[in-house]
């Protein structure tokens, strides 16, 4: 009689043996596609992110240290070195903190983003308004000289004039126009769209805030001729009277 409620565990049958042996082959086919598809992906995001991150971060290195070094050195030169701090370095927690966010952001975009970064036009165009910017506040610091200081003046001294002349002819705060630009363009610079934003509210509300005041003391020192040259002069702030 056969015993038709037993199976013989030692006999493999064929079509399984066939299907193992298939599903085997499969897995070191598509083991050997994915790793030769990882190297040439790490080798091609390799040269990528060297080229890209080296000439990009490169820049924005050599932007933030002359601009603050050249900040100190000039004011060195204008006020004396007596009567200078680091203060004009310009240099605030605030402003580190944005700084560290923005590289995180950019770190984080080329790895998961490269082709983001690839955006050359847009790149070139942060680095020129890096370089406007700088050049349009350093004018403003030059053309003012003794007048221009890091800190708003709360009291009249005999050598702050009223400067009108030069870039202060149609601009009246070039020097607060020219970080704007500045400081914006490090971000476009680096194809960082968060912290383009960010740095355009944040860097636009602290001069919303600040001309304002500033303008408040400057009225108190220079009277009328300081209303009637606000009246004809642009602030140089977007949205800023």
């Amino acid at each position: 009689m056969k015993n038709f409620g037993v199976v013989d565990l030692n006999v493999k049958p064929f079509h399984l043996h066939q299907e193992m042996t298939f599903l085997k082959h499969l897995y070191g086919d598509l083991k050997a596609h994915l790793l030769v598809l990882s190297l040439y992906s790490s080798k091609v995001f390799s040269e990528n992110f060297s080229y890209t991150a080296c000439r990009q971060l490169s820049q924005m290195f050599l932007a933030i240290l002359f601009f603050h070094s050249s900040e100190y050195v000039i004011a060195v030169n204008i006020h004396g070195r007596s009567n200078v701090t680091l203060k004009s370095l310009l240099i605030s927690k605030a402003y580190l903190l944005a700084m560290v966010c923005s590289l995180l952001e950019y770190f984080a975009e080329i790895v998961l983003f490269p082709g983001l970064k690839e955006i050359w036009w847009i790149s070139n165009s942060g680095l020129a308004m890096v370089v406007i910017g700088e050049i349009i506040r350093k004018t403003a610091i030059l053309t003012a000289g003794r007048s221009f200081t890091h800190l708003i003046k709360v009291y009249h001294e005999e050598d702050h004039k009223l400067v009108t002349h030069g870039i202060y002819r149609y601009i009246r705060h070039p020097g607060y126009s020219g970080f704007l630009i500045w400081s914006v363009g490090t971000q476009i610079m680096l194809c960082n769209p968060i912290s383009t934003i960010a740095f355009a509210i944040i860097v636009w509300h602290f001069f919303y805030k600040r001309i304002p005041y500033e303008e408040f003391f400057l009225r108190q020192f220079f009277g009328s001729e300081y209303e009637e040259y606000a009246q004809l002069v642009p602030s140089g702030v977007p949205f800023v009277k």
